[in-house]
């Protein structure tokens, strides 16, 4: 759930000031951006205030990004848990989507939590504005696909009173000495509502065991590894019409080299289907029902939603058994495919700058695990039902309630007092 690359703005004014700041390397005009944000974001108060309401969820909600859908479901599981949130939007403001309003956020005491990642807080902070800040116990809920983080979220840090994380690998990775606590906040799988579709409308064969993989190019082709699944398909099946994988993507402008490497795997396969477009949520769930499976050999994962959603509209999954979707997945709930860890190279660079490893998923075990998932509807079965069980239980108001009781709001009385009146002259 990376957020796609804000594009620094530097000065508005198309003089030679702006040009030379054109000039200056990407990676350059990033640092620039974020140190000057740093600078100008109003601080959270020293001490923590205690945890008391209202609420207020800061994020990308207008943005078709993994960051974007994680703000609408932490502020859709608070509100089924009973809990009033105030939504400010972050999505123009940080440029993470399309033109819209500034973000509004109520004044005085409450609880804000800033659903951006560590490099963007400060920037989130600055376009709240001062009053928004003070006064209130400041959270920020993080996600991130790898063991260690890159030197930049460092800043962070300075500006949460607390850091909510969405899975046990995520907290791991944020989790520092001296370092504000960190609780783990699940996400929810909401119930699923699909489009009504057809195999025939998407041209996709009544008879054949078709596989899904689904994917956004933006968030690091490398790391989604589509890739993978489609070598371990042709490996396994060959050009058999009655075994399908199908690649559901979009943002492929964004892919670069990683895409069109993608792309030529698929060629020369009548039976690789890619669907190359943005969909509503009840689309991706009505595509998710035509299928019989789905596959991910991701090389990392913060979560892994839509691992998450397949498993609630009761799909059996193949996945790579290493990073966030382990906490929602076992071995009895979903095939999991072994790996070795690799140094992490994407080509836009987002995750060599952190210096870690990411799993290289182990070639044969993916292909066994496809041949014995379309080979045995028994296990087919067995593997659906326990993955239903396991999703059922992070439903929204279950999420909201343990999220209320990470952050210290599960209490009956939760509300900020009243500020006191001024001493008498």
């Amino acid at each position: 759930m990376t957020p796609r690359p804000a594009a620094a703005p530097g000065p508005r004014v198309h003089g030679p000031l702006h040009r030379m700041w054109r000039l200056l390397p990407p990676r350059l005009r990033r640092e620039a951006l974020f140190t000057a944000m740093e600078w100008l974001a109003p601080r959270p108060d020293a001490a923590a205030p205690p945890a008391c309401r209202p609420i207020t969820v800061a994020g990308y909600f207008r943005a078709p990004s993994g960051l974007g859908e994680g703000a609408r479901r932490l502020a859709d599981m608070l509100e089924a848990a009973g809990a009033p949130v105030h939504r400010a939007d972050l999505t123009a403001a940080l440029r993470q989507g399309p033109p819209g309003p500034a973000p509004d956020a109520p004044a005085g005491p409450g609880t804000l939590i800033a659903h951006v990642n560590g490099p963007m807080l400060p920037w989130a902070l600055r376009a709240l504005g001062r009053d928004a800040v003070r006064g209130k116990r400041v959270l920020a809920f993080w996600n991130w696909e790898l063991p260690r983080l890159p030197a930049d979220w460092t800043r962070g840090y300075r500006f949460a009173h607390g850091i909510l994380a969405s899975t046990s690998f995520v907290a791991a990775a944020v989790r520092r000495p001296g370092g504000p606590p960190v609780e783990v906040v699940h996400y929810p799988v909401p119930d699923p509502d699909p489009a009504p579709m057809t195999r025939a409308a998407i041209g996709l064969p009544e008879d054949a065991m078709v596989f899904l993989s689904v994917f956004d190019a933006a968030s690091s082709v490398e790391r989604k590894n589509p890739i993978g699944a489609i070598r371990a398909h042709r490996a396994a099946f060959g050009d058999r019409a009655d075994r399908v994988l199908l690649l559901k993507t979009y943002n492929t402008g964004m892919g670069g080299a990683a895409w069109r490497q993608v792309v030529a795997a698929c060629d020369g396969a009548p039976n690789i289907r890619i669907i190359d477009t943005e969909m509503t949520r009840r689309e991706v769930w009505g595509l998710m029902r035509l299928c019989d499976a789905f596959v991910s050999l991701h090389r990392a994962e913060g979560v892994g939603l839509s691992l998450l959603e397949a498993m609630r509209l009761r799909r059996p999954v193949i996945a790579t058994g290493w990073s966030g979707n382990m906490d929602f997945m076992d071995a009895d709930s979903a095939l999991l495919v072994g790996c070795r860890m690799v140094p992490a190279r994407d080509d836009r660079g987002t995750y060599g700058a952190a210096h870690a490893d990411w799993a290289e998923p182990d070639a044969a075990e993916a292909i066994a695990a496809l041949r014995r998932l379309a080979e045995d509807a028994a296990l087919r079965d067995r593997l659906a039902a326990a993955g239903l069980r396991r999703a059922q239980g992070l439903g929204m108001a279950a999420c909201g309630a343990a999220a209320l009781r990470a952050i210290g709001l599960a209490a009956a009385v939760t509300r900020c007092p009243a500020p006191s009146p001024p001493a008498a002259p």
